[in-house]
């Protein structure tokens, strides 16, 4: 069977012939004179003579041939002679590459296509898991005639016809590849077939490999049937679900072998052949519409097949086939537990800084040795649940581990059963950073040329109405006048807000130093600028209002403990094939800010594990670190790191509430898609039975998320060498940014640093204390009496619809307390059913 194809009436237009006209009033030339006289007009003269001359030509000299502008032109025949040899040459080097192309026996392609799995590694060699493929092989004689017909609608209608290639999509691919664009494309079914049996054609993304796959099908499609092809084909084939071969896939998706597979059947698995991940990711959040569209188009062409008659095959096709809803994936066993959250992500990894799906590692043999160490990673799920068991399903954490200096991820934790819960919370949840992300402002201002002995304010803002930002103010009583270093193990907002003013490109100089440490340039965007019609939070963002993940900050704090360098985290150490390394480490080392300032902002830091907001939570070894809580006490966070490792932990809290705003408690962390996890007719994917809302914790940064970050460090260091910060720097120059008159600083700060204060600025009385920090969301803007160690952003005053204080989460006029991020599963933020 085939396609109908029309057939146009091809015909010759005959043209009128004739002579060419000759310009009026212009001669024709005489031909050259003989011996005895002039030429005729128009005809040759004899040896000797010359025809009268054309009255246009100014020139009485003869003009021989090789004269002139004629002399740079070639010979034609000297350009002929050189085309046929550089065809000859070009067609020759085809035809030798073409026979030196070697075509493996039968055997020797089944058995490269079925052992190709790929083994994912600890750091050290231990290994965490195989994604093998799932593999049954048929005879085509039980591959059904219509699902055969349907594979051939969906990948390539001019099988039955073509000699292995197809031109038109062969050129396209080939400009592509040639372009660097998407390598894959245009293939025939036989050179599918070839790059799925042949070992190479599927790792090599080159020209080169495109060429071999084209001289691999021609010679399969002169030497093999097309149905010895179609068998091969859909025997390798993956479907998606990590099935390969038809087989595998009407068991995978119909619970019934090949042989039973209905026309509709058929076509829904041949509509998945082209895009098999990105179909899998779209059911699995119950978006079935790519593949509803994808049916359509083929069961459209199995409408235009015809028999060998030329009789419609599938006359009534388009009315009579049905979209077949296929049973739900089932969990893979390989993705239990803590495993699932490493291959998810290094996956994630492998597909977009290598363009390898998912695919592409199952069917390619591959050893991919990650960054993480398993002994860390256990020490990480140990340290999050020893805090946060007691607590209910509704409490939220992620850690995470970098190496600062290789970038490695080394451990995190983002939950204890993949299956039950695929959120992986260092890497997808992006929440307010809150005074976490004051450390970026410090090593602006340090890096600026400013010193830590600057005077800086602490009851008010400077100025005290910031461009596009709503009034800034502190959670308690503060000293008018402080130091930097006490501004940052005090975590005093008005302080930090004024630096980053009084920067040279003021909040630029903040957003270059953090985009450079690896926070989300769009997640800064959105935070400065506003998203959805809501106003940007402006110079909100030096207290913490933009949004972050733990392992962005783990990451990004490691330019203060690797002396201002910087390296992008990444979760692949190398990918190799057999001992070929086919993808190396990227590890590319920037200096985001000078090692002297690096040291200085590293002296600030160790004070809020001495003296500071987390005091008393040191780890026994040179330690340094950064709280943070934002409003109303919604999402909690500290940072820390040493010499060797640095740290992140974030918290938050989500209630599942129904619309009628009942409470329902969790089911695995996630919020039930239907009452009691049963089928529902009125609630599923799309419209789930409850949704989440963050609520308060109910603890800052220096409580839960210290203790966590504390516990898992003493672990993960134990029997580590000791190592010390280099000694501060005491770079910069001493400025006042206090509104003059300069208010008197308390001695309180004096008695705690008494070398870091400016010994130039006469003493004064103070307040009554240390500030306490940046207090919670519940603070109303001048309630002095308001006592918190590290408290919430002092955002957008009535911003919480449901209460009187100020705080509600969001901050701003509106704008969004978490930014969604692209991630391995697909989604910005925690979701129902996730």
């Amino acid at each position: 069977g085939g396609f109908r194809r029309g057939q146009d009436d091809q015909g010759t237009e005959m043209m009128p012939s004739g002579g060419r006209r000759r310009a009026p009033g212009r001669r024709a030339r005489g031909g050259p004179g003989g011996p005895d006289g002039p030429g005729g007009p128009g005809g040759p003269g004899g040896p000797g003579g010359r025809g009268p001359r054309d009255p246009r030509d100014f020139d009485d000299e003869p003009e021989p041939d090789g004269r002139g502008w004629k002399r740079f032109l070639p010979n034609w025949k000297i350009v002929l002679a050189s085309a046929v040899v550089l065809a000859a040459g070009l067609f020759g080097m085809i035809a030798v590459a073409y026979i030196n192309t070697p075509l493996p026996t039968e055997k020797e392609a089944q058995e490269t296509a079925i052992a190709q799995g790929s083994t994912f590694y600890y750091h050290d060699g231990q290994v965490i898991a195989r994604l093998g493929t799932k593999r049954v092989a048929i005879t085509i004689d039980q591959v059904p005639q219509h699902v055969r017909d349907a594979v051939v609608a969906a990948e390539n209608r001019s099988f039955y016809q073509d000699s292995g290639i197809d031109l038109s999509g062969l050129t396209r691919s080939v400009w592509m590849t040639a372009t660097g664009q998407q390598t894959q494309g245009g293939s025939t079914i036989t050179q599918q077939m070839a790059r799925n049996y042949f070992q190479g054609l599927s790792t090599e993304q080159t020209i080169k490999r495109k060429v071999k796959e084209i001289f691999i099908a021609v010679k399969l499609d002169k030497e093999w049937s097309k149905d010895k092809v179609l068998e091969y084909y859909l025997n390798t084939v993956p479907f998606g679900r990590n099935t390969y071969g038809i087989e595998a896939a009407a068991r995978e998706f119909f619970n019934k072998p090949a042989k039973k597979l209905t026309v509709a059947e058929g076509a829904y698995l041949a509509g998945r052949i082209q895009q098999p991940g990105n179909f899998d990711k779209a059911e699995s959040e119950g978006d079935y519409k790519p593949t509803q569209e994808r049916f359509a188009y083929v069961v459209s062409g199995m409408s235009q097949m015809v028999d060998e008659n030329g009789k419609p095959k599938y006359p009534n096709i388009t009315t009579t086939a049905k979209f077949p809803k296929p049973r739900e994936a089932r969990p893979s066993q390989e993705f239990g537990g803590l495993k699932g959250y490493m291959i998810t992500q290094a996956l994630f990894e492998l597909r977009t800084t290598r363009n390898l799906s998912r695919e592409d590692v199952e069917s390619g043999g591959y050893k991919i040795i990650t960054t993480f160490d398993k002994k860390l990673m256990q020490a990480a799920q140990r340290a999050v649940k020893a805090t946060t068991t007691p607590m209910s399903k509704e409490f939220h954490a992620g850690l995470a581990a970098v190496d600062p200096a290789t970038g490695r991820v080394l451990a995190f934790y983002g939950g204890d059963n993949y299956i039950h819960d695929p959120w992986n919370e260092p890497f997808d949840s992006r929440k307010q950073a809150a005074s976490a992300f004051k450390p970026y402002v410090l090593a602006a201002w340090l890096d600026a040329g400013f010193s830590l002995n600057s005077w800086v304010p602490g009851s008010e803002t400077v100025p005290k109405e910031l461009p596009g930002t709503t009034k800034i103010t502190n959670g308690e009583r503060v000293p008018s006048s402080i130091d930097v270093t006490y501004a940052t193990a005090h975590s005093i907002n008005t302080a930090f807000a004024s630096m980053a003013f009084a920067l040279p490109g003021k909040l630029d100089d903040v957003r270059s130093i953090a985009e450079a440490a690896g926070i989300s340039k769009k997640a800064i965007d959105e935070d400065e600028n506003g998203v959805g019609g809501a106003h940007g939070h402006g110079y909100q963002l030096a207290i913490g209002s933009v949004g972050v993940t733990p392992v962005e900050q783990a990451a990004g704090y490691s330019i203060f403990a690797n002396e201002g360098k910087h390296v992008d985290y990444h979760v692949i150490q190398e990918v190799r094939q057999g001992k070929t390394v086919v993808f190396p480490e990227k590890r590319d080392v920037r200096q985001v800010i000078s090692p002297e300032s690096a040291a200085d902002a590293v002296t600030a830091m160790e004070q809020v594990l001495k003296v500071g907001t987390a005091a008393g939570k040191g780890i026994g070894r040179p330690a340094a670190g950064k709280t943070g809580t934002n409003n109303d006490e919604k999402e909690a966070w500290f940072v820390g790191f040493t010499p060797q490792l640095s740290a992140a932990v974030g918290m938050y809290r989500e209630q599942c509430r129904t619309d009628s705003g009942k409470i329902v408690q969790p089911e695995y962390s996630n919020c039930p898609i239907t009452p009691g996890g049963k089928p529902s007719k009125k609630y599923g994917p799309n419209n789930p039975y409850t949704h989440p809302k963050e609520v308060s914790l109910g603890f800052q940064g220096a409580d839960a998320p210290t203790t966590i970050w504390r516990t898992f460090m003493m672990e993960a260091l134990q029997g580590k060498p000791v190592k010390d910060f280099p000694p501060k720097s005491g770079i910069g120059t001493p400025e006042n940014i206090v509104p003059s008159p300069t208010p008197t600083p308390s001695p309180t700060p004096t008695d705690i640093f008494p070398t870091d204060f400016p010994t130039d600025f006469p003493p004064g009385p103070g307040g009554n204390g240390p500030g306490g920090g940046n207090g919670p969301g519940g603070c109303v803007p001048g309630d002095l009496s308001c006592n918190n160690d590290d408290g919430g952003l002092q955002l957008n005053p009535g911003s919480n619809p449901t209460g009187p204080n100020q705080g509600g989460g969001t901050g701003g006029t509106g704008a969004p307390a978490s930014t969604p991020v692209t991630s391995p599963s697909g989604a910005g933020n925690r979701r129902s059913g996730q």
